[in-house]
């Protein structure tokens, strides 16, 4: 396990390979924008614009814009073009429910499985964290927060319980906006909980780490309290 497999990082995304087509190219660099709150739920994403920055013709756009749409992550509508996509009261409340246990046996196995080594990576990242918060920076924080998460996930394994966390998250953007770190006090509350989740890992104790994940998560109110 490593930061570098993160995927993601602040600028254009890390896929891991180069995008083979400029349709993907708009598809990957808009979706990765709306990740991290460049364009919240509601924004209208101009076409022509989107073009013009990223130097592609239109049809790379309306391409990607499709894409995004069958992703569940931009919406049309008549004469208003697209949109980015939100999540409704009932599904965000869903959504949490759903990441508190899949994230929350995550936990319970990674207490029990996690290495010295594992623990250390974990620990800087959280490190890093708090000196993110101390700076204000926001990107940071929020970029970090989805890295201690898959990190979580991908020790406590097995692949596919790893790779439905990432799948979560990476189909609903409004866990990943960076604009709910930018509350001082939700941000202290939030690292609190990986620094507790921390020590139950040290300790093996894969109830308490369970518990502390689900509680993490449960925590938030609504859809633009998510984390």
């Amino acid at each position: 396990m490593s930061a570098s497999g993160s995927g993601e990082t602040a600028g254009l995304p890390r896929t891991g390979r180069p995008p083979t087509s400029k349709a993907e190219y708009v598809h990957e660099t808009l979706r990765h924008e709306i990740v991290n709150g460049v364009h919240p739920p509601g924004a209208s994403v101009n076409q022509d614009e989107v073009a013009t920055r990223l130097g592609v013709s239109i049809t790379p756009v309306r391409e990607a814009l499709r894409r995004l749409e069958s992703d569940g992550l931009v919406t049309y509508r008549a004469h208003h073009g697209a949109t980015v996509s939100g999540l409704g009261v009932e599904a965000a409340e869903e959504l949490r429910l759903l990441r508190a246990s899949v994230e929350g046996l995550s936990a319970r196995l990674a207490a029990q499985r996690i290495t010295a080594a594992q623990l250390t990576e974990l620990t800087e990242v959280h490190d890093r964290m708090v000196a993110a918060r101390d700076t204000a920076d926001s990107q940071d924080l929020a970029r970090d927060s989805r890295l201690f998460h898959q990190m979580v996930a991908d020790v406590g394994g097995p692949a596919f319980l790893s790779g439905h966390v990432r799948s979560l998250r990476r189909n609903n953007p409004i866990l990943e906006t960076v604009s709910r770190w930018k509350d001082p006090l939700k941000a202290s509350l939030y690292l609190d909980a990986h620094a507790r989740m921390l020590k139950a890992f040290a300790q093996g104790d894969g109830a308490e780490a369970e518990r502390l994940m689900a509680e993490h998560i449960l925590a938030s109110p609504g859809e633009d309290e998510a984390h």
